[in-house]
């Protein structure tokens, strides 16, 4: 029987010829990522367990993002505990603030992930990397603890669902658009503990960001892990951001899929997830009139150059409406200085917006950007949940970056072609 591309890699990191559906194996690690959040609890207990000493302080990445810069006095400490285990750890990886980055943007930008990698995160989003052609999945804080110590996690291996892309987006639509497509289609667990895999000729007309973004999304239709299938314009990216060797790993033509879906990219319309999730989708149509009172546009899931130069393409010229919000959050220092040579944080300054520093901060209702009650935002963050970016009466809107820069101009939820 066929593997998939996600069981060809845990079967090579499990040192097995072939592995099936089901399966519980013990697989070595390539990363273990942490944050401010998760990594408190993981460094207790990797000191209950009474490790000694990381497996590997090359393969160990700790990025204070969620309440940095820190918000107050219990998330400055959260930080210190990390930056003080970094240090005694003698953490290669650890990044501090003014070199740091939202830790899903940060480590690909870094070059710490490559196709074939096996990457453990304390933290959901951690599937951003199947973009690369890499196995990578959200872990809790003790398995976190475990990886550090020992540079192995159990997995039960995925099933996994094949999704055959063909065609071009239409303009202005986006990868965002098509994963809030793909879960409005199988909803929040159609994908629950499967491997939602990516190929097709249409693929090639994806980029690397859109290809992120899509797999940081895996999570929100319940996958353990989201997958592309290794491209020229993945090689291109690992060339250019890492040293590291890469290897990869195709699905074979018998490979068994729970389900099959053939998606065609110049069919998918502008898609807004309306409150209270991702599941929740609507198209232009049906979006009716919902003013709004703010907008974000950042995150691990659209806080790339490529999102703040589509944002800022649509905004220059233009102004915010009066009494809207719009924060920006480019998701690393390069990204927030190669947006500032280029022009775009001058013209979305000039359109109204503000500029912050790379955070994960309003995405969890963390700082910088909470809901009031009755308050509306739409985001391009990747969770909309009951209270999810302050107030429990608060309402989360997620949409493309240029959606989200037009619904800033006109004040409620737009199109770009509404914009004349």
């Amino acid at each position: 029987m066929g593997m998939t591309m996600t069981q060809k890699i845990l079967a090579k990191a499990a040192g097995l010829d072939s592995v099936s559906a089901g399966e519980l194996i013990m697989a070595e690690l390539s990363l273990v990522l942490g944050n401010d959040i998760t990594s408190p609890v993981a460094i207790n207990e990797f000191a209950k367990i009474g490790a000694g000493n990381v497996f590997d302080k090359t393969k160990i990445a700790l990025v204070p993002d969620h309440f940095t810069p820190n918000k107050d006095i219990k998330s400055a400490q959260q930080a210190m505990k990390v930056r003080k285990f970094a240090k005694e750890m003698d953490i290669l990886n650890y990044f501090e603030v003014g070199e740091m980055g939202i830790e899903h943007a940060l480590l690909p930008e870094k070059g710490l992930v490559v196709a074939g990698d096996v990457v453990i995160g304390a933290d959901s989003h951690t599937c951003t990397y199947g973009a690369l052609g890499a196995f990578s999945t959200g872990v809790g804080s003790t398995d976190m603890a475990a990886g550090m110590a020992s540079g192995k996690a159990w997995f039960k291996v995925p099933e996994a669902i094949k999704f055959n892309l063909t065609g071009k987006f239409n303009e202005n639509v986006s990868g965002k658009d098509l994963i809030l497509h793909i879960i409005g289609m199988i909803g929040v667990d159609g994908a629950l503990y499967k491997s939602m895999e990516f190929t097709g000729e249409g693929m090639r007309n994806l980029t690397m960001d859109d290809r992120f973004t899509i797999a940081n999304m895996a999570i929100e239709a319940g996958a353990k892990n989201g997958i592309f299938e290794v491209d020229d314009i993945t090689i291109q990216y690992m060339k250019e951001h890492s040293d590291k060797e890469y290897t990869i790993f195709k699905a074979d033509e018998d490979a068994v899929y729970s389900r099959t879906i053939d998606i065609d990219l110049s069919k998918v319309p502008h898609t807004v997830s309306f409150p209270h999730l991702p599941e929740n989708t609507r198209t232009p149509e049906n979006w009716g009139d919902v003013a709004i009172d703010q907008v974000v546009i950042g995150s691990c899931t659209n806080g790339r150059l490529s999102d703040l130069r589509a944002a800022a393409k649509i905004l220059k010229g233009r102004k915010v409406k009066k009494g809207i919000r719009v924060i920006v959050f480019p998701a690393t220092q390069k990204i927030y200085l190669d947006a500032l040579k280029e022009g775009i944080l001058y013209d979305l300054v000039e359109a109204g917006a503000t500029i912050s520093a790379p955070t994960c901060g309003p995405c969890l209702g963390g700082h910088m950007g909470i809901l009031a009650e009755g308050e509306r935002c739409v985001a391009t963050t990747n969770r909309n949940f009951l209270g999810r970016m302050g107030h429990v009466e608060s309402e989360v809107y997620l949409a493309s970056p240029q959606v989200a820069a037009a619904s800033a101009v006109l004040g409620r939820i737009a199109a770009p072609s509404e914009l004349q």
